[in-house]
């Protein structure tokens, strides 16, 4: 993760930080390389997310000079790079605990197909369903998030990004 990377995360996480160090935990952002934490550390950490590397395609309402920055053989690069990045991080993890991985790439490629590899790879790994965690202001479920048990958000119909979640589980 860039170092300007991270600070958008240090900063969008502040709260849960704050949150996490008042109940005895830690929240650390780290600016390295990914695919090397599983190994080095294994399980040591209860969560990880992994904010995936992508084309960033589900930000073009914000950014659409973007799309000209594009090519399709990015996914090409891009997929073994994600597949890396969440296997390590499933390795970091101790048993029982959780992987976020987020992008914000509408493309199955970047998305569902990585979360599906990986799976396949990992019988020690579940899918858990990231839907409980998208509720409004009083608390009640997001509409619109589809089946589960990840979530992919869209520009035209949350007003957000075009984003995606999956959470997974280390047996």
């Amino acid at each position: 993760m860039s170092p300007h990377r991270a600070d958008l995360v240090r900063r969008t996480l502040a709260a849960a930080t704050e949150a996490a160090e008042r109940a005895g935990r830690s929240v650390e952002v780290r600016t390295a390389d990914g695919r090397d934490v599983g190994e080095g550390e294994p399980g040591a950490y209860e969560r990880v997310l992994v904010d995936a590397p992508c084309t960033g395609l589900g930000a073009l309402r914000r950014r659409p000079e973007a799309r000209w920055r594009r090519e399709p053989a990015d996914l090409a690069t891009l997929g073994p790079l994600q597949r890396s990045l969440l296997g390590s991080a499933l390795d970091a993890v101790a048993p029982g605990g959780i992987v976020a991985y987020a992008t914000c790439s509408p493309h199955l490629s970047e998305t569902t197909f990585v979360v599906r590899d990986v799976l396949k790879r990992r019988p020690d790994v579940t899918l858990e369903d990231a839907r409980p965690l998208f509720t409004d202001a009083a608390g009640d479920p997001l509409p619109r998030l589809g089946p589960g048990p990840t979530v992919q958000l869209w520009p035209h119909l949350d007003g957000t990004d075009g984003m995606f979640l999956a959470l997974l589980r280390r047996a």
